[in-house]
């Protein structure tokens, strides 16, 4: 399984439970996957569980260092800024996304923390990777709720 299928199966799971479906993935320099998650905001009661923040503190427990040197994020929607400022400090290799998010992504719409001067590290990045089949899961997710 491609880390865009594991982020989609996260994702997918993370709707199931209510949650805003994105999942993320961080792999190593191999491609091995070191961790998955999906968001977990309602669940834990915290803004902040975002699936990028709690897949980079989980590779990075693996891996017992504050930075993933080498390492690439893959997550199914565009990160907010907050998610975008974490992978600029945990030092990604590369960042890949799949669908764009013009209202609240952080990379390519919104604060582009990356192209920031004050950002300190900007990964490489990739974006629209399974866009249709990312943006769709979204779209479904919220269609249900209104």
């Amino acid at each position: 399984m491609t880390p865009i299928e594991l982020a989609l199966r996260e994702a997918a799971a993370a709707a199931a439970r209510g949650e805003v479906p994105v999942g993320a993935v961080v792999t190593d320099e191999s491609g091995a996957v070191l961790a998955a998650a999906g968001n977990e905001v309602e669940a834990r009661h915290d803004p902040t569980a975002h699936a990028e923040i709690l897949a980079l503190r989980a590779a990075a427990a693996i891996l017992q260092t504050p930075r993933l040197v080498g390492c690439t994020l893959t997550v199914t929607l565009e990160p907010c800024p907050m998610c975008a400022q974490a992978a600029s400090f945990f030092r990604l290799k590369r960042l890949v996304f799949g669908a764009y998010d013009p209202k609240g992504g952080g990379v390519e719409h919104g604060a582009r923390i990356f192209a920031a001067p004050s950002c300190h590290h900007a990964p490489e990045v990739v974006g629209g990777l399974r866009e249709s089949d990312c943006a769709a899961l979204l779209r479904d997710f919220f269609r249900e709720r209104r």
